[in-house]
């Protein structure tokens, strides 16, 4: 068993205790995909709290999407509630990045490997380098902006 199931479970159960709805029914929402990621592929295994990071990073950026695609649609209503979701599902994720942190470590990217002034097609080899650094930390697209943006 891991720690952050364990937790969830833990925090599910005092949510509901509280009557707190947003929060049991997200928590529940999150063990549900866990569920889901153990039982996918040809055989079951328990997630290690990495992969269940890797999980949980997924259902915060379908919240986030969702929640401008209700914003567009006029739907605010609907747009709050994948927000509530969202900052949920924040608490069971390490502390983000800023954008000040995200860009001292492309910036390092870069210059290890020499690609600075190299242009779009050195963005695969920064993004494989940048991308286990900053895990579950930041939002993927901020980071493809970033390496753009300094790959000239």
């Amino acid at each position: 068993m891991n720690s952050l199931k364990d937790r969830l479970r833990t925090d599910l159960t005092a949510a509901m205790k509280a009557r707190d709805e947003v929060r049991s029914s997200t928590i529940r929402m999150i063990l549900t995909a866990v569920t889901n990621a153990e039982v996918a592929g040809s055989t079951a295994k328990e997630l290690s709290d990495d992969e269940m990071l890797t999980v949980l990073s997924t259902e915060a950026k379908k919240r986030r999407e969702a929640a401008v695609a209700f914003e567009e649609g006029n739907r605010p209503e609907m747009a709050a509630k994948e927000r509530a979701e969202a900052a949920v599902i924040a608490d069971y994720l390490p502390a983000q990045l800023s954008p000040e942190e995200i860009a001292e470590i492309v910036t390092a990217a870069v210059e290890k490997l020499g690609a600075a002034g190299a242009g779009p097609k050195a963005m695969g080899q920064v993004m494989g380098l940048v991308q286990p650094q900053v895990k579950g930390r930041a939002d993927g697209a901020a980071v493809a902006a970033e390496v753009r943006r300094q790959l000239g």
